[in-house]
């Protein structure tokens, strides 16, 4: 086991009750635990049982108070355990206000003269350097605080007693010592002479309980972060592990880190920054008086010099270090988590068989069970629990209304269950937190609208949809790549057609499309000049995605598709566009009536006879004729030639006329153009070029299609009749090949 990890309690008969314990590699409860175990020195826990915190979660006339505290952490812990947990809102008036809820170390920190009460802490706790211990001075100053206040709730009062009542216990065991790890508002109530034992029984004596099961579950640094909710004053879980592991120079060891996170991310940081960075850092130490640099004034020195100024950058520091994504294990046979037993309980009402054997499943998303069924495997999926895996023609299907998956359990999907637990202790629960972490994290638009349609298909919109929009507004106002917009919204449009074609609710997202064209139609025409072969390439594809999905997005005499065929428009006839994508933009026009058949056959003629090289009227070619695409554009091309003998004839002819180098070095072009097409479609333009009829000029003594053996003839106007003898082993040969005789 390697923390960070959580201990999760949870009712067997009801997994949602739960509350989780966190614990980082510089825990005090989990040193202590680790101190206990190589000492061989018998050690517990002291706080409430699981059983009493579940037992008050479950209780409807408590849903507003915490769940149950992280060993020795503030009541902020037991609200994030509270809501990992449950997630309840409401707050019940017994317990709606902690005693302890004004915060203590702030307290005391503003009566030492500190306007932050976390750098004060820093100070007189983390890199205290005279040897001596502080705990004597803060469990005085903790009691003189609780002297002023209110006394305690029910709650608090039973939590001690419980305390007390586990510390008597001990001490009855034992003729040594007895240490408590606990948060410093307890040890007062612990220290000295305790209590009779008969008052602090009589405080636990009826507390409700019910039974409760016990479970580690990996965690991360993240989740310990004052971002994500958890609120026990650590908002820099990373950094705080740095200085847990590294005792010696740890500003220097840390700088050194942050140059290698930026280093990463291609920006440039020398060692001389780094000596500059220590050097800034311990400087504003001096000036303020502190014992050495802490956080604020390593992120200062780390801004200042590493990042130049930039907060920007500087926020890939605050993401990878001092919160850090570090995440926890533990071993595979651990205790079964939760959120296996919510996977396996909910497959037993969808009436889906657990099982290694691969087995067939078809949906029809229009009936509730199929619907149901459909959201919880995408839910799995989402969470990298691959039990069911969706079949290739059900991805590349647009708003279909049935769904072909392959069900097979997999003995490794056990850990990825409990690797998923992190997240949550319900299957939708974990879903959406999950989603919603991959929204917030992602760089990249079309990550995010692939999210976004991940919400939509696993039918956690009502949880996950909001926050998971805020974050693609977010992506979506700095991306300035007109490929990346593009390629985002084929997978919104999916998901509006799948939110209705499921009844889940998708109108915010049609806002999405539409501001996503109006930036993709007044890029393009800049985007589209001077592109070099690969960069044409992804531009046509992504131009083939967004116009397949704008075919299904709306009427074709919409605003927005009225705004993407003049875009299109800008860039017909443009002598600086890659013949690639000129030649897809005017087959996008013809096909969508904005251009004329006969005007395509014109620009087909010019685009083959102008002077340009061959092989970039090759790509004009493939541009325009384009085979079958992933996402079905270009579909039909084969029996557009097939139909318009203009075009066909065309294109026949300078296939024809071609000189023999510029023949071979647009082979592979056309090749590859027409292996887009079937098999059928292939040998009806066959028959149609066959058709054609009529004897074309030969050039330089090559023969074309339609002319009979001899009529070919050679640069000076000479004929060169066919010679029998010469070609008859050549046709020997090749009647042998057909007929499968042995030569």
């Amino acid at each position: 086991m390697s923390p960070p990890v959580a201990l999760l309690g949870y009712a067997p008969d009801e997994p949602r009750v739960s509350a989780f314990w966190p614990f980082a590699v510089f825990s005090p409860e989990w040193q202590a635990l680790l101190w206990a175990a190589r000492n061989a020195v018998p050690v517990r826990f002291c706080d409430l049982p699981a059983g009493m915190v579940l037992a008050r979660e479950d209780r409807p006339e408590r849903q507003g108070e915490p769940a149950g505290p992280a060993d020795g952490e503030s009541t902020e812990a037991d609200q994030e355990a509270h809501r990992e947990g449950a997630g309840n809102d409401a707050e019940a008036p017994e317990f709606a206000s902690l005693d302890y809820a004004d915060d203590p170390i702030s307290a005391l920190a503003a009566a030492a003269g500190h306007d932050d009460p976390e750098r004060w802490w820093e100070d007189l706790i983390e890199v205290r350097t005279d040897g001596s211990s502080p705990f004597a001075a803060l469990t005085e100053a903790m009691a003189e605080l609780r002297a002023g206040m209110p006394e305690p709730s029910p709650r608090e009062r039973a939590r001690e007693a419980h305390m007390r009542q586990v510390l008597r216990g001990a001490l009855k065991e034992t003729a040594g010592v007895v240490a408590v790890v606990c948060g410093a508002w307890h040890a007062p109530v612990l220290a000295g002479p305790l209590p009779a034992a008969a008052a602090d029984a009589a405080l636990l004596r009826g507390l409700p309980k019910r039974k409760a099961a016990l479970a580690w579950v990996p965690w991360t640094h993240s989740r310990l972060a004052t971002a994500s909710g958890y609120g026990a004053g650590i908002g820099s879980p990373g950094w705080y592990h740095h200085l847990f592991s590294a005792r010696d120079r740890p500003v220097e060891r840390w700088l050194t880190r942050v140059a290698g996170v930026l280093r990463e991310r291609d920006l440039p940081v020398s060692s001389a920054h780094v000596i500059e960075g220590v050097r800034l850092a311990s400087s504003l130490a001096s000036l303020r008086g502190r014992p050495a640099p802490g956080l604020t004034e390593v992120s200062e020195a780390t801004l200042a010099v590493l990042c130049e100024g930039s907060p920007a950058v500087a926020g890939y520091v605050t993401r990878d270090l001092v919160v850090g994504e570090l995440l926890g294990s533990v071993p595979d046979d651990a205790p079964p988590v939760p959120l296996d037993a919510d996977l396996r309980a909910r497959a037993r009402t969808l009436r889906l068989k657990i099982a290694p054997l691969a087995v067939a499943l078809d949906l029809d998303l229009r009936r509730d069970l199929d619907r149901r069924r459909s959201e919880f495997l995408h839910q799995l999926d989402a969470l990298g629990i691959g039990f069911g895996t969706l079949t290739q023609s059900s991805v590349r299907s647009t708003g279909t209304f049935r769904e072909t998956w392959t069900l097979a359990w997999q003995p490794p999907l056990s850990v990825a269950v409990i690797d998923a637990a992190i997240w949550g202790t319900s299957v939708p629960e974990a879903c959406a937190a999950r989603l919603v972490a991959r929204a917030s994290s992602a760089s990249a638009l079309p990550e995010v609208t692939e999210t976004v349609s991940a919400v939509l298909l696993a039918g956690v919109s009502e949880a996950a949809l909001t926050p998971v929009l805020r974050s693609l507004d977010a992506v979506a106002a700095a991306d300035q790549d007109v490929v990346s917009l593009m390629t985002a919204v084929p997978a919104l449009v999916r998901a509006i057609r799948y939110g209705n074609v499921r009844g889940t609710p998708a109108g915010p997202l049609a806002a999405v499309v539409d501001a996503l064209v109006i930036r993709i139609c007044a890029g393009l025409p800049g985007a589209a000049g001077g592109l070099a072969d690969d960069a044409a390439a992804r531009l046509r594809a992504a131009m083939d995605g967004l116009h397949a999905a704008l075919a299904v997005y709306g009427q074709p005499d919409s605003e927005t598709a009225a705004r993407w065929a003049d875009a299109l428009r800008q860039l017909d006839g443009r002598r600086d566009v890659h013949g690639l994508v000129a030649g897809r933009v005017v087959r996008m026009l013809a096909d969508a009536g904005a251009l004329s058949w006969a005007d395509a056959a014109v620009r087909f003629r010019a685009a083959l006879s102008v002077g340009v090289t061959a092989a970039a009227k090759a790509a004009w070619a493939e541009g325009f004729l384009g085979g079958q695409g992933e996402d079905g554009a270009g579909a039909g091309s084969g029996l557009l030639l097939v139909h318009d003998r203009e075009l066909l004839g065309v294109l026949d002819e300078w296939v024809a006329d071609l000189p023999g180098p510029d023949f071979l070095e647009v082979l592979p072009l056309l090749r590859r153009t027409f292996s887009g097409f079937s098999n059928p479609e292939r040998a009806a333009i066959g028959r149609a070029a066959r058709a054609l009829g009529g004897q074309r000029t030969a050039r330089d003594g090559a023969w074309s299609p339609g002319m009979p053996w001899g009529a070919a003839t050679g640069a000076a106007g000479s004929a060169h009749p066919f010679d029998p003898e010469r070609a008859a082993g050549a046709l020997r040969t090749v009647a042998g090949i057909l007929s499968g005789a042995a030569l």
